[in-house]
């Protein structure tokens, strides 16, 4: 199979992102290695969709301190891109209507034969950054829009089982019509999660797992206990984010305790209306 007739994929991470870790990164690179391999997947883009302040979270900082932070991450990648979409909703916004809207993006810069790269980003990245991606979508012209799969951990998919967290029918839009693809780790069984839940069984084949052999426990929960306490987090972030929080202070006992008196956005919508 040539490099033309292979399935274009791009991959969507949403997320906190409080703050963007090397393990964010590196899921992206697990991911498109673990897909390519098959041979038959060709991954043109990776999407970084920071959720919005209205998600209520405990210790969740402003979107643009979030936002930036990515940017400044993703900043020498050649393929990974950050979106502010999602984050400058004025509500919070399901998973679901996220992968929703970068579908209809992705189908409209197909339709317009723009390059796959047309997200916008806040910040236009230069477009000799961009080089492979536009050689991917100027081959294809009137192809089909690449398949759009929504990046997780494996925590991710095992909280599709947490009551008033998911919608039934959002977790089967986003299997069964879109699909997933699950980074898993030591400790986690993704497997059999899979084998107990009805749905996920059902979209068994538009789920793909992916081992990562090189186990790395880094969460950006680790994280801000660490600068709270004023420990060293280099080479757990990237340095541009290091001292982009060093500057501004952002980690501190007093924002960790931002929302801790409030329910978390998908809880009061769900829970409401049952």
């Amino acid at each position: 199979m040539t490099s033309q007739e292979k399935t274009k994929v791009v991959l969507l991470a949403c997320g906190s992102f409080n703050p963007i870790t090397n393990m964010h990164l590196r899921m992206f690179e697990l991911a498109r290695d673990h897909l390519e391999d098959t041979g038959r997947y060709r991954v043109v883009k990776g999407i970084i969709s920071p959720v919005g302040d209205s998600y209520k979270k405990k210790g969740l900082i402003e979107a643009r301190h979030r936002l930036e932070m990515a940017r400044l991450a993703t900043q020498n990648s050649d393929w990974i891109t950050v979106d502010d979409w999602e984050s400058q909703q004025p509500e919070w916004v399901e998973t679901a209507k996220v992968v929703r809207h970068h579908h209809a993006e992705l189908i409209s810069s197909e339709n317009n034969n723009d390059d796959v790269d047309t997200v916008k980003c806040g910040k236009r990245r230069k477009l000799e950054k961009n080089e492979n991606i536009r050689q991917s979508s100027s081959n294809n012209t009137g192809a089909d829009p690449p398949y759009l799969n929504l990046l997780c951990g494996a925590d991710v998919l095992e909280s599709f089982g947490v009551p008033n967290l998911w919608k039934p029918e959002d977790i089967e839009e986003i299997v069964g019509r879109y699909g997933v693809a699950c980074i898993t780790r030591c400790g986690s069984d993704p497997e059999k999660f899979i084998n107990q839940s009805d749905v996920l069984y059902k979209h068994r084949k538009n789920i793909h797992l992916v081992r990562e052999w090189v186990t790395n426990e880094i969460s950006a929960t680790h994280v801000r206990r660490a600068l709270r306490r004023r420990q060293s987090v280099r080479y757990l972030l990237p340095d541009p984010v290091v001292s982009y929080i060093e500057e501004r202070s952002l980690y501190s006992a007093e924002s960790e305790q931002k929302n801790a008196d409030v329910i978390l956005a998908p809880f009061q919508r769900y829970t409401s209306t049952n």
